[in-house]
């Protein structure tokens, strides 16, 4: 069962993760695709984390909060990539990861 202090998080992670996705996909357009591999490569790796996060903290998993402490540091991980990069994919994927990365950081120091 879904803790409610979770929600917020939650709905972060899985917001964060659906940036991730399209950024990764909107990259793989870009005119110089191998300029874009690290983005590309911290994009899935982030989406993966979100999305496990977010199933953890909806399982009420007691390694919730420690596992939104990874996923906090991959979000800015990979927001300080994205945001190196004036595509507006990318901009938005940088913003995303910093929501999540802020909600993360404060489930985690909650729990």
């Amino acid at each position: 069962m879904e803790k409610p202090d979770y929600a917020a998080c939650i709905a972060a992670c899985n917001a964060c993760a659906d940036a991730c996705d399209r950024c990764a996909a909107a990259c793989l357009s870009e005119e110089d695709v191998k300029m874009m591999a690290r983005c590309i490569a911290l994009d899935i790796d982030c989406a993966q984390l979100c999305r496990l996060a977010a199933a953890v903290m909806a399982r009420g998993g007691e390694i919730a909060a420690a596992l939104c402490g990874v996923c906090a540091e991959a979000c800015e991980r990979c927001a300080g990539e994205c945001a190196k990069h004036p595509m507006d994919h990318c901009q938005a994927c940088a913003a995303a990861c910093r929501a999540c990365a802020d909600a993360c950081r404060r489930m985690a120091a909650a729990a």
